[in-house]
């Protein structure tokens, strides 16, 4: 009788056993698809495996991304780290970053009239129209304004003339 009722208590163990598994089986289910984004309207129940199949293809997603981000910080901070290093490079055609070239701009003051040479790479255009208008909003006429491109490099000069009013400024 003894052997029964210790066979009895062990199915009991299982079967409560099993029951635990379940219940934190379906809790990590839920706890899964909460985290995910919601692709399906609410009206549509996917199966188990289709739930499971989308969290594994979202968490592949996710990990490309990661990657790719990791790489643009890495490179980012090497561009940084060569930007810190070169800081007082001169210029021979602008500073190269990471394949890019910081724009250069001078500026001479003679009698009324102004000079601005911009010096900038080939993906600086929007620069050229930054420096139109800051000269406009100080009140400068633009006289002439051209440019000339040698390999990767744009050199820009605009020629103006200050006006009156802040001649006297």
């Amino acid at each position: 009788m003894d052997q029964q009722n210790l066979s009895g208590s062990s199915r009991i163990d299982r079967k409560t056993a099993e029951k635990i598994r379940r219940e934190q089986m379906k809790a990590l289910f839920a706890k899964l698809k909460s985290t995910l984004q919601p692709h399906q309207s609410s009206r549509e129940v996917a199966s188990l495996p289709d739930q499971l199949d989308k969290a594994v293809n979202y968490i592949r997603k996710l990990q490309i991304n990661l990657e790719k981000m990791r790489e643009k910080k890495d490179s980012l901070m090497r561009v940084a780290k060569i930007t810190n290093n070169n800081d007082n490079a001169g210029f021979v055609g602008g500073k190269t970053v990471g394949g890019l070239k910081s724009p250069q701009i001078t500026v001479c003051e003679i009698g009324s009239a102004l000079e601005v040479v911009l010096i900038t790479g080939l993906d600086c255009q929007f620069t050229f129209a930054e420096s139109i208008r800051v000269l406009h909003e100080e009140g400068a006429d633009i006289v002439n304004a051209s440019f000339s491109v040698v390999e990767d490099t744009i050199f820009h000069t605009i020629h103006s003339k200050i006006t009156s009013l802040h001649q006297e400024l």
